[in-house]
């Protein structure tokens, strides 16, 4: 650490969070020791935890909690396991692997495309963990740091048209992956059988007791936004000259998830600190990283994100300290501009004259559905497909690079299977959810299950009131973690309680704008009325093209959150 800015370290005892890393032996615990124990199905003591650095969390159904508890046993403990993807690329041979895997080894059989661009297993029970890792390694995947204190699954834009330019993006993705991984054996120790050399481990970027808190990077080609920038501590926006990247802006800060009931935290827009060309971009992740490592709270890890850094410290001397860790000075911004962040649903042309079809999957979970066989579409297309799969950050899923021989068959695989649905409304496409209930240990109100009947009858408002082509990017987030990135929404619901939600307007559609809180702690028959009344009003006032988040700001339905630190909390309500 820079001995002259010790004064930016908080002081206090430590979290417990951290005695758990230091005394993990490098993210080993006893986790070996625990798999052989079949007198439980959980992970017991700090396992429960240091799971979550080899990508698992552990979880149960919380359906039948209950009534196992009356017949005396314990809730059914399993675990979700979120694979590392950089970037969303999968190859057919790969998809085909987890496909079956999913069939015949986890509790539900789906396979869940996630808002972090990448696929989760859900309900995988103890005796199939390490297989399921063994495969994932046959494969050439993995789970490495994809949930903990490190830096997790590296996202960026998928964007099939522009070839080149997306290659390139992609290729710095996997880098910046790659390169801040952490270095422990533990992973190939414990799940791949791994010869255990003695040696000391050593953790160069993360340091011995990691990242104070979760950490999130992507790679963005302007003009989509797919990747929600202001979710994430750290972003690289693509800048090209004639179709080739030239370097990036970088920007630092970005995160949604918050606490209920305390003011100290927030959902926060990443800060622009300037361009670099290409060859620094390693050195500037690490030192954006390291610097977070060594100043970030450890104390309260409530305030423990990158957001809450740039804070306590300042910008501008964050900014001067990752300058001076990597050698890289931050020029002035390349000029940009975000137009869009939904996927293209539908065939597209790429540069290279391959075609790519991206198919609608709500809520990203692949299963198959009586008259909707979308797993065995999936499966069925990856059969015959050269190409690869690619998995976006809204949830969807792109079959790329299908030579024109084939996109007839494809197509007709997709339709047969009901992965390509012409009636899916534009209000569909640009809704999502997290998983949340059943599973998620810390869901308070439904998300996933809740959303496709939400987005009926917001379908139902905006035909009613004339506008049936429209859409509003809307999202639930079972909790206030931020999964589901409802706080990028222009309308945003938070889970609250069961049945009941916080509900937020105003951001808008670029997901440049956090939304403000307008109803506290209400439930869906409160919601759906204010929005038809709100939709209604949009309809009659709104200006030309003028989008209902935009609409909701300037008509003073709610005001505007400029600084999340100072005015995200302010008065939750406003009077239509």
């Amino acid at each position: 650490m820079s001995t002259d800015n010790k004064n930016f370290v908080v002081e206090g005892k430590l979290a417990d969070n951290e005695r758990l890393k230091t005394e993990s032996n490098y993210l080993r615990g006893t986790i070996a020791e625990n798999l052989t124990d079949d007198l439980t199905g959980a992970f017991v003591g700090d396992n429960f935890q240091l799971i979550r650095f080899h990508g698992m969390y552990q979880q149960d159904d919380r359906d039948i909690r209950a009534e196992r508890a009356k017949q005396k046993l314990e809730p059914l403990q399993n675990v979700m396991l979120r694979a590392r993807l950089p970037g969303g690329i999968i190859s057919t041979e790969q998809w085909l692997a987890i496909d079956k895997f999913a069939e015949e080894k986890s509790i539900y059989g789906s396979i869940r495309l996630t808002t972090r661009q990448t696929f989760q297993f859900h309900g995988v029970l103890k005796p199939n963990v390490k297989p399921m890792h063994q495969m994932l390694n046959q494969v050439g995947i993995d789970s490495i740091a994809t949930a903990g204190d490190v830096n997790r699954n590296v996202l960026c834009t998928s964007n099939p048209v522009e070839s080149e330019l997306h290659q390139e993006a992609y290729d710095w993705a996997t880098k910046i992956s790659e390169h801040l991984l952490p270095k422990t054996r533990a992973y190939a120790e414990i799940w791949l059988d791994g010869e255990k050399v003695e040696t000391t481990d050593h953790e160069p970027i993360l340091g011995s007791t990691y990242l104070p808190r979760k950490f999130k990077t992507t790679v963005v080609i302007p003009p989509q936004n797919d990747v929600d920038v202001h979710a994430n501590d750290l972003n690289f926006v693509a800048i090209a000259e004639n179709g080739k990247l030239v370097g990036f802006n970088v920007l630092v800060g970005g995160g949604l998830a918050m606490t209920h009931g305390d003011t100290s935290t927030f959902p926060r827009k990443a800060d622009d600190f300037g361009f670099i060309s290409l060859e620094h971009t390693l050195a500037v992740a690490e030192a954006v990283v390291t610097t977070q490592r060594d100043w970030g709270n450890r104390v309260n890890r409530k305030n423990a994100k990158t957001k809450y850094t740039l804070e306590r410290v300042g910008v501008e001397n964050f900014k001067v300290e990752v300058e001076k860790r990597s050698g890289a000075i931050f020029a002035a911004s390349k000029p940009y501009e975000f137009t869009s962040r939904g996927d293209r649903i539908g065939w597209v042309e790429g540069a290279d004259g391959k075609h790519h079809l991206t198919v609608f999957i709500e809520n990203g979970r692949i299963l198959d559905y009586p008259g909707k066989t979308l797993k065995t579409g999936c499966a069925e297309i990856a059969k015959i497909h050269p190409g690869d799969f690619r998995l976006t950050a809204n949830q969807n899923l792109i079959v790329a690079g299908v030579p024109a021989e084939l996109k007839d068959k494809i197509e007709k695989i997709a339709r047969d299977n009901g992965l390509i649905e012409d009636s899916v409304s534009n209000q569909r496409k640009d809704s999502m959810a997290c998983v949340s209930l059943p599973t998620c240990p810390l869901a308070m109100a439904e998300a996933e299950r809740y959303l496709p009947d939400a987005v009926t009858k917001i379908e139902g408002f905006l035909a009613k009131h004339g506008l049936p082509e429209e859409s509003i990017i809307y999202r639930i987030t079972g909790c206030p973690n931020g999964c589901g990135r409802a706080m990028l929404a222009e309308v945003g619901l938070v889970g609250k309680g069961p049945g009941k939600y916080n509900f937020h307007l105003g951001g808008d559609r670029q997901g440049t704008r956090i939304p403000r809180m307008y109803r506290e702690n209400i439930d869906e028959k409160e919601i759906m009325e204010e929005l038809d009344g709100l939709i209604g009003r949009w309809a009659k006032e709104r200006q030309a093209n003028e989008a209902f988040g935009d609409f909701l700001i300037r008509v003073e339905v709610v005001k505007p959150v400029i600084n999340s630190a100072k005015d995200f909390h302010d008065v939750p309500n406003y009077a239509i």
